[in-house]
């Protein structure tokens, strides 16, 4: 007999994904069934659940499922899990870490360099043809090399944003809950006073309530009429009507998106503004990433059923 799991959502980030699952596990698809609760209860014997960093785990999956042991998702976060439900019951988590890291780190250097040389706006006001017809010119951009990158949150990922900012000849600090060992950047402990030295501030840090609003109006304004900002990490770490403030009046110089705090509606007013880079939480999704983080998901899997550790729990639960 092939071993049960309870699967939340599709992951359809990666083609093929969900029909490999299949090909190994017998899979209760909970997104599929027409009375959830209902396909709750028929999953009541089940020990692992697969999901991903969208879809999360609800108490309510949680408390379908007594012989729950195991939460295996499809990428990093986890501020979609019910993290006080998981911790009462002891269960254990795992996700799918660094296989994703260089490709979110190039992201939000994409996002970075299209906010400051004005890249998307170039490629409308091309398209409009206003370059052929002698339109008001292009205004000017802003150089990268040279200036100061500030990064809130430096785990894997912020590592690696800033690892790519040496090749840009800058300096770097960042902002973390606490410093960190062994690392070559300067920390800093108050986070207005890292926007102001800031001409760049790229936010890699996890979403969740700790972090809701972390980068609010002060520290926007702090960042100031020449200062970008760059999210690829959760939309709740940014004041968004409060940036979208700021970038309409000139106060804050750009904003490069990966991430909205109500996903997928992004305000219209984001949308109309040419200081913005606007992108639909893709900073993983490239073929090499999402194949990497399924094998990651199903060496997980095997592992579990192999009564071997997992390979990539996450500590913290």
């Amino acid at each position: 007999m092939r071993h049960k799991i309870l699967q939340i959502g599709p992951l359809a980030g990666c083609p093929g994904a969900d029909e490999l699952l299949q090909s190994k596990y017998d899979v209760i698809a909970l997104w599929k069934a027409a009375d959830k609760q209902e396909c709750l209860k028929s999953a009541a014997d089940v020990e692992v659940i697969v999901t991903t960093a969208g879809f999360g785990c609800k108490r309510e999956h949680i408390a379908a499922l007594p012989n729950l042991k195991t939460i295996c998702s499809w990428g990093v976060g986890y501020d979609s899990f019910d993290l006080d439900a998981i911790k009462e019951r002891h269960i254990q988590v795992s996700n799918t870490p660094d296989v994703l890291s260089d490709c979110v780190a190039d992201q939000a250097w994409g996002l970075l360099i299209a906010c400051a040389r004005r890249i998307a706006q170039g490629d409308r006001f091309v398209r409009s043809n206003d370059w052929e017809n002698k339109s008001p010119p292009m205004p000017l951009g802003t150089r990268v090399s040279g200036k100061n990158l500030g990064i809130v949150g430096l785990g894997r990922i912020g590592e690696a944003i800033a690892r790519r900012g040496s090749g840009f000849d800058m300096q770097v600090r960042y902002h973390n809950r606490k410093p960190r060992q062994g690392v070559p950047y300067t920390y800093v402990g108050n986070l207005v006073e890292l926007a102001e030295w800031a001409d760049f501030l790229v936010i890699a840090t996890v979403g969740g309530p700790e972090t809701k609003k972390l980068v609010n109006r002060e520290v926007l304004k702090a960042l100031g009429p020449r200062g970008i900002v760059v999210n690829i990490a959760r939309g709740s770490v940014i004041d968004e009507q409060a940036m979208i403030e700021l970038l309409a009046s000139g106060e804050l110089g750009g904003a490069g998106l990966d991430v909205f705090e109500n996903e997928p509606k992004v305000p219209d007013a984001l949308k109309k503004l040419d200081n913005a880079v606007l992108m639909p939480h893709v900073a993983s999704a490239t073929v090499e990433t999402r194949n990497a983080m399924t094998q990651l998901l199903m060496d997980n899997l095997e592992a579990y059923f192999s009564g071997r550790p997992l390979v990539t729990p996450i500590s913290q639960l």
